[in-house]
């Protein structure tokens, strides 16, 4: 008798996905409309300037990386309209520096207890603005606050014998960390006793930054917040004889630029700069560690200042790299960040979400493609379904780039020498120390570095020829908090080191003659 076979039992499709109650864009504007009325309206939010919210600038359109749909763009100013805001914070910043210091710890305090109100609101604009997954976005919003907080108690000793700068500080930063860096350094600017300028980053950021600076305002402090392009405004917020300091965040050819004008001046000034960030592996063995970190390496989709995109292997150790490093790659998250399969789920924990617009996401596929062009080898490339296809019914994911893994970037292309600022990993196979080293300061400095080695005698003997401000021994490194200093090497870095006590000796006078840690044109100086 002939065996009966059991049909296949059916499985059942997975439900769709839905975006999670209260978590649409509509509904972060509309709280942002009833939270701060005088700086967001009907459609549009305002530029700040003299403690008062003004409707100039012309307002772009702009789409969300998370599906491309539109939300609120930057009212961009011309030049001598940001000149006027400049002049005005000189006003600001000559009565604000005379505010005695416990008022200006009590108005920061106060400024950050409404942060603290609105936390979950200013991480929903950084997910639709910026495309951060929900975790991600709630952490930039909590080291602001909780950063700035440990500042307010320890500034007492901070400026012992310290003043305020002759001028406001200027700040020109990048949009992915619009909160924990950007925010941040304006406060600890302000309870160093000077007026603070801030232009929004042109690429996303607007609405979080805009309501982050309405609620410190509403408390009486001296901040200023224009839109507009780099090139319009740059003789305004870096070349102006009112600015006291210039700091910058983004890339090397902006920064170089920003270097050369403030070097002409004479002015202060704190350029953070990319490098190409790497990660080394010699007479190496413990796998697993290397396995749990990579998953970490990837938030945000590297699109971190302190990501690592490049891995140095020593060749005979290529097969056990491997074996560690891909399973871990596989199981990466990518998706839309506010969908759920239910109303009452939890936002989803992502490794990362969006590109910051789907320009860079075609970009960086572009340079993939032409890499494998011309001779590097791909290793992996992830997929929706790989990934778990984690995103609405046809909504537009064009600004999604998922995991991929070269080996051997031909010297041609950029992901051979430059920061991808994206999920594309790089990996270059070594057979001698020297080698090693050359491959890992192949960017002229870099602000991180780690070198897995078992050995602690290689790691001290080879560390400091590594040229990053921070290495870790077999561990990431990051900017830090609180009292943890920041800089960087070479072409990553210009001007005063900032982090702990010197992010407040960069923005204040000391004893005449005072030369700060940092790197500048005449010398590098380390704390």
């Amino acid at each position: 008798m002939a065996a009966t076979i059991a049909p296949p039992v059916p499985v059942p499709a997975a439900p769709a996905l839905a975006l999670k109650p209260g978590t649409a864009w509509s509904d972060a504007w509309n709280r942002c409309l009833a939270v701060a009325p005088e700086a967001f309206q009907g459609d549009r939010v305002l530029n700040l300037w003299a403690g008062t919210w003004h409707r100039e600038g012309r307002a772009l359109p702009a789409t969300t990386p998370v599906d491309g749909t539109p939300i609120a763009g930057a009212p961009r100013l011309d030049g001598p309209t940001a000149a006027r805001a400049v002049r005005a914070a000189l006003d600001e910043h000559r009565a604000w520096r005379h505010t005695p210091l416990d008022e200006r710890k009590a108005r920061v305090t106060a400024a950050l207890d409404a942060l603290t109100e609105h936390r979950d609101l200013l991480a929903l604009l950084l997910v639709w603005e910026i495309g951060k997954p929900w975790r991600l976005a709630t952490a930039d919003v909590d080291r602001a606050i909780d950063g700035v907080r440990w500042y307010v108690e320890n500034i007492d000793r901070m400026l012992t014998d310290r003043a305020p700068l002759p001028g406001p500080v200027s700040n020109i930063a990048s949009w992915n960390y619009p909160m924990s860096v950007l925010v941040h350094a304006m406060l600890v600017q302000a309870l160093a006793g000077n007026a603070v300028i801030a232009k929004t980053p042109t690429d996303g950021g607007v609405a979080c930054l805009t309501l982050a600076c309405a609620l410190a305002v509403r408390e009486g402090l001296p901040l200023t917040l224009v839109s507009g392009s780099g090139g319009e405004l740059s003789e305004a917020l870096v070349r102006s004889p009112e600015i006291g300091c210039v700091s910058f965040v983004g890339g090397r050819d902006t920064g170089a630029r920003i270097a050369t004008a403030v070097a002409d001046l004479g002015k202060r000034h704190i350029l953070e700069q990319e490098g190409l960030n790497t990660w080394g592996i010699w007479n190496h063995t413990d796998w697993d560690a290397l396995t749990a970190v990579i998953p970490k390496l990837f938030d945000y989709g590297k699109q971190r200042c302190t990501a690592y995109p490049r891995f140095v292997v020593q060749r005979s150790s290529f097969d056990a790299f491997l074996a560690a490093y891909l399973p871990a790659v596989r199981s990466l998250r990518v998706g839309h960040p506010l969908a759920v399969a239910d109303p009452s789920d939890p936002l989803p924990d992502l490794d990362f979400g969006p590109l910051i617009n789907a320009a860079k996401a075609k970009e960086l596929a572009d340079q993939v493609a032409e890499a494998v062009d011309r001779g590097a080898v791909p290793l992996y490339r992830g997929d929706a379904s790989a990934s778990g296809g984690h995103f609405l019914p046809g909504q537009d994911t064009s600004a999604y780039l998922h995991p991929v893994t070269l080996l051997g970037p031909p010297p041609s292309s950029p992901l051979h020498h430059a920061e991808p600022f994206g999920p594309v990993d790089t990996i270059v196979l070594v057979d001698t120390e020297a080698e090693l080293l050359a491959a890992m300061n192949a960017s002229n400095g870099a602000l991180v570095a780690t070198l897995s080695t078992d050995d602690p005698a290689t790691y001290q003997r080879l560390a400091p020829q590594i040229r990053a401000f921070k290495t870790g021994h077999g561990k990431p490194r990051s900017r830090g908090d609180r009292e943890e200093l920041f800089g960087g090497f070479g072409a990553s870095w210009s001007g005063a080191f900032v982090g702990g006590d010197l992010l407040v000796r960069a923005v204040t006078d000391g004893p005449e003659g005072e030369r700060p840690p940092g790197n500048f044109p005449g010398h590098h100086l380390m704390p």
